[in-house]
């Protein structure tokens, strides 16, 4: 049977991306449907796009899936960390391999927090001043927060916030 913490904190994790929730859509709902030109739609110039989003949260997820196996940090599909610009070839096709990463990336982090010791959620990570549940939470949190921020910027696409 599993730890009751361990369950608490899949169902917040499912919330955030894909699981109906209370609160609106979850991440991948609010992904779902849209086209690369969509989702490389940028409301300003310095501005974050929807496909830069994607590729971010899923950075996320891969670093903490990392700090929660107290491995160092590797390599991700991207070079850099944190914020990666388009590919260079912004299709459909690339799009949806990044949108895959970030599905892939979930299944991993959802896989790693499922075999989690119970016992080790509240001490850090290897190398971590936060705790381990701590980690978890906020990932979950930033798929919500983001989902959010993916919303306002379709309804800014939509109503013809174009630049």
């Amino acid at each position: 049977m599993p730890d009751r913490g361990v369950t608490q904190l899949l169902q917040m994790l499912d919330e955030g991306y894909s699981k109906a929730a209370w609160h609106g859509p979850n991440l991948r709902g609010s992904i779902r449907g849209l086209t690369a030109r969509e989702a490389a739609w940028r409301p300003g110039r310095g501005r974050h796009n929807i496909w830069e989003i994607v590729l971010h949260a899923a950075y996320w997820k891969y670093a903490v899936r990392r700090r929660l196996l107290g491995e160092k940090r590797g390599t991700f599909a991207y070079e850099g960390r944190n914020w990666f610009g388009l590919p260079e070839e912004a299709s459909e096709a690339a799009w949806m391999r990044d949108v895959a990463l970030l599905a892939a990336e979930h299944k991993k982090l959802r896989a790693v927090v499922a075999g989690f010791p119970p016992s080790a959620l509240n001490r850090p990570s290897r190398g971590h001043r936060q705790i381990a549940r701590w980690q978890i939470e906020g990932i979950a949190f930033h798929d919500v927060y983001h989902a959010g921020q993916i919303q306002l910027l379709k309804r800014l696409m939509k109503n013809g916030k174009r630049r």
